[in-house]
């Protein structure tokens, strides 16, 4: 049996939609801190269970006969940690065969802020003596093209990433990896760094957006206090401000650039090109 931690995320949602293209929905369980929010997946014939983070109970209960168990980060900065051992002492007592995490690109070596709760799981898992596989997944295209109709609205893409590359790819590319590697052997003890096989600096980003949109478009480059302040003024929590901005900083340094082409191998086609992403949100 293979579970994914939570399922009814953005990537959770993705990561199923690849598993049932290669297994029986009953061989798959959906683990959810409310399963009255996936009650879609119950009639796609998933088995759907309780499994909260920060209710250890249920996560015992939830992993019963699980043989591979994707563990998908929490979006809950600060408590990723605590959450996260919860979910490994509870693979552990329940004899979970493989656990599969959602960790950060280049993990110890990453400056990203929010790279030292990943670096802490995968401790974490070492220590634990599960077998596991480390998935070190990239910036998502989505990160950056859920701002796009803004940006063609004010004519601009802010940030603080400099001439900083990244090399992105699309949600639905990192969870065709997850499933790829839930479902096939010889996994255990790898650590693939996930990334696009493209990158793009956000100057290159502004002109695809120009391009396509046909309207002018502009990279203006902020320092990451700057930047941090101006999301704030649009409406973002100023948690998630400074972390976005801490990530475009970074980004300047070099932290989101991979060549390995990792990605692409283990789906065994190119990942998706932010052009194309920029295509569907203006779609949209």
């Amino acid at each position: 049996m293979i579970a994914i931690t939570g399922a009814n995320g953005q990537l959770g949602r993705l990561v199923i939609d690849a598993l049932l293209k290669r297994v029986n929905p009953k061989n798959v369980i959906a683990l959810v801190r409310d399963p009255a929010k996936a009650q879609d997946l119950k009639e796609k014939g998933l088995d759907v269970r309780q499994a909260d983070y920060d209710q250890p109970g249920t996560l015992q209960s939830a992993l019963v006969g699980v043989d591979q168990l994707l563990l998908i980060s929490s979006s809950e900065v600060g408590q990723r940690t605590q959450q996260h051992r919860a979910v490994i002492d509870s693979a552990k007592a329940a004899g979970v065969k493989l656990l599969a995490y959602t960790s950060v690109l280049h993990g110890g070596k990453s400056s990203l802020g929010l790279a030292a709760e990943h670096v802490e799981t995968e401790q974490a898992l070492a220590e634990s003596g599960l077998n596991h596989v480390l998935l070190r997944n990239g910036w998502y295209n989505e990160n950056y093209t859920a701002g796009v109709k803004p940006a063609v609205e004010h004519g601009a893409i802010l940030g603080s990433a400099g001439d900083g590359r990244i090399s992105s790819a699309a949600r639905a590319d990192y969870a065709d990896a997850a499933a790829v590697v839930l479902t096939t052997t010889g996994h255990a003890g790898k650590i693939y760094e996930l990334a696009g096989d493209e990158s793009y600096s956000l100057v290159e980003l502004a002109a695809e957006v120009s391009l396509q949109s046909g309207k002018a478009v502009v990279y203006t480059d902020l320092s990451e206090e700057k930047y941090k302040s101006a999301l704030v003024s649009i409406g973002l929590p100023e948690g998630l401000a400074s972390m976005l901005a801490d990530s475009d900083a970074a980004a300047a340094k070099g932290a989101l650039f991979d060549d390995s082409h990792e990605l692409s191998r283990l789906i065994g086609r190119k990942t998706t090109p932010i052009s194309e992403s920029v295509a569907v949100a203006l779609s949209e």
